[in-house]
């Protein structure tokens, strides 16, 4: 079952956090250096590495490294398992709230009477 899925646990707790969303903000437009990830943020390196690890624990980044640098890019399609939770949601919810609608409407239609 799709709500109880441990990765999709572990990307909705990696993008609950603010740092993390810019850094995935800046991968978007591209692979990018960590020193260069870390300059925005205003952290030191070490938070910024933190926050990189639970992105890549939770499949949102890939990273590599060569010699002393370490790139990090972005997976797009890590996005996708939330976007499809997401929209099973929405479409529960807008039949939901359209029977609360038919509800409301066939008791004020009752209440006219």
């Amino acid at each position: 079952m799709a709500k109880h899925d441990p990765d999709l646990s572990r990307r909705f707790h990696a993008l609950a956090d603010p740092t993390r969303r810019l850094i995935l903000t800046r991968l978007a437009e591209g692979p990018a250096k960590v020193t260069d990830l870390a300059g925005p943020t205003g952290l030191r390196l070490p938070t910024v590495m933190r926050h990189l690890s639970v992105l890549e624990a939770a499949g949102l980044i890939a990273t590599s490294k060569d010699g002393r640098v370490r790139t990090c890019a972005f997976v797009p399609e890590a996005m996708d398992p939330l976007r499809t939770w997401m929209d099973e949601q929405r479409v529960s919810w807008e039949g939901r709230l359209d029977r609360l609608d038919a509800f409301v409407m066939a008791v004020m239609k009752e209440n006219e009477t």
